[in-house]
């Protein structure tokens, strides 16, 4: 089904201030930049109960993020613009209809950190727990639970991966191998994911110098026995990066991912344009 995004551009800045909604629904994010934090005095609805993302830099292999809730976000930000040093942006998620409570944004955090933690795409070193979700009717609870789902396609929209977890299907499996590398993943609108479980070469060869990779590796890897194993999915931009980092070498990863018959990721995809 399809759906409606309404997007205002503040500023005349796709990167800018903006503020952003789903016809018919009633959650809003604006997206913030730092730099213009003068536009939370412009905004009544910043000024009550809401909840917010702080978006950072890449780290050495992950962009940072705090998840928060705030009966004010206009004076919580004061905090963190003089505290937290890491971030650029805020999204910040409030209702368009009707004030949302203290309860409600808290519920929202306690699901925002723990799927966030779920997808484990984002740094969350500022959230080192997940909050108890506090006491809301069944009622409230659906309606909140509803919000977080637009939250997580609003997020989505503007390219924020922090809540997304890719989920493969058995048939689109595909495989490479080399080098001691036994891995498996799949490909989507979100790139190529490398499956836990797979089984990533150790070294590179010379010939290939990917400083990150070792990074990844740290980050992503453990190893087990005389392997080296993968503890959670990885999303790569493109399929050949993801076989680069499996097998430790350069290669084109349209042609070393192949299905269990034996047919290219190339020659599966390509089939779609021929329908």
């Amino acid at each position: 089904m399809g759906k409606t995004v309404t997007t205002y551009l503040i500023d005349g800045d796709p990167k800018g201030t903006q503020y952003a909604f789903i016809s018919n629904k009633i959650c809003q994010m604006f997206v913030v930049p730092r730099s213009n934090l003068s536009y939370l005095n412009t905004q009544e609805q910043l000024q009550k109960p809401a909840f917010y993302i702080l978006l950072g830099e890449d780290e050495a292999t992950k962009p940072q993020a705090y998840i928060g809730e705030t009966e004010n976000f206009r004076e919580r930000v004061k905090n963190h613009d003089s505290k937290k040093v890491f971030w650029q942006k805020a999204l910040i998620f409030v209702s368009k209809d009707a004030d949302m409570t203290k309860a409600d944004v808290q519920y929202l955090e306690h699901k925002a950190i723990a799927e966030a933690k779920k997808a484990n795409a984002f740094v969350l070193s500022d959230n080192k727990q997940t909050p108890k979700a506090p006491n809301l009717p069944e009622y409230q609870q659906d309606s909140m639970d509803e919000f977080f789902e637009d939250v997580k396609f609003l997020a989505s929209f503007i390219g924020c991966n922090i809540f997304e977890v890719s989920q493969p299907k058995i048939e689109y499996l595909f495989y490479t191998k080399g080098r001691g590398c036994e891995a498996m993943g799949f490909y989507s609108s979100n790139g190529f994911t490398v499956l836990k479980g797979s089984v990533i070469a150790k070294t590179m060869v010379p010939s290939f110098n990917w400083k990150k990779r070792e990074n990844l590796l740290q980050e992503y890897t453990t190893v087990d026995g005389d392997k080296l194993v993968m503890i959670s999915d990885k999303t790569f931009s493109s399929p050949s990066t993801a076989a680069d980092f499996c097998i430790g070498s350069s290669n084109n990863g349209w042609l070393v991912w192949k299905d269990k018959e034996g047919n290219t990721l190339d020659s599966v995809y390509r089939k779609q344009l021929e329908l």
